[in-house]
């Protein structure tokens, strides 16, 4: 099942980044170039790196500056994953291309890629919150707090993976279909963005 197969590597990402713990430290992606586990590794990498960008700016003693230098490299990050979902997305569109739609079969409200890019997020979460449930000058009460809620990110995972495998499994079957539409953001776009090309 490919949940099991991410989370275990979104896992093995969030590991591998910590044992350096640097937003700017490269990638050394264990996986072929050609292979899912390669893009899930690489997609996992940069929302690691994103999670930590967004802690960062969030200091409240952080320079304007650089706050907003920050900003615009989480925006940068942002479009980053965005077209990691999109090729993790081409990679379901080329393996389910000779599948024959069932004639009552629907498309899904999203796309694995994008189910994929939440079971991502959630590892962090869990990583996350898990340290805090470990975290010894923490208060019992802190402690306690976010181990309720730990529990609630690992049944979210849970069910999210069985969501995931489902809907692969009804495209497979023919009884849903991918339809893809490309993330049009419009703000990092010149062209798009009114303050932007206002300035031209």
């Amino acid at each position: 099942m490919i949940s099991e197969l991410a989370n275990q590597i979104f896992v093995q990402a969030i590991a591998d980044y910590h044992l350096f713990d640097e937003i700017d430290h490269p990638i050394n992606n264990p996986f072929d170039s050609n292979t899912i586990e390669h893009l899930l590794y690489h997609k996992n990498w940069i929302d690691t790196a994103q999670w930590h960008m967004e802690d960062v700016v969030r200091n409240p003693d952080i320079n304007p500056v650089d706050g907003l230098q920050w900003k615009r490299r989480i925006d940068a990050q942002n479009q980053v994953r965005t077209d990691m979902v999109e090729y993790i997305d081409s990679y379901f569109l080329q393996k389910f291309e000779g599948i024959e739609a069932k004639a009552g079969a629907k498309v899904n409200t999203e796309s694995p890629a994008w189910a994929i890019d939440r079971l991502s997020i959630l590892a962090l979460k869990i990583y996350h919150m898990q340290e805090e449930v470990n975290r010894p000058n923490a208060s019992e009460e802190h402690r306690q707090l976010c181990q309720g809620k730990l529990d609630i990110l690992l049944m979210q995972r849970k069910d999210l993976c069985s969501s995931i495998d489902e809907l692969l499994t009804d495209i497979e079957n023919g009884d849903k279909y991918m339809k893809v539409y490309k993330q049009m953001k419009m703000y990092n776009d010149p062209s798009l963005n009114p303050v932007l090309y206002n300035k031209a």
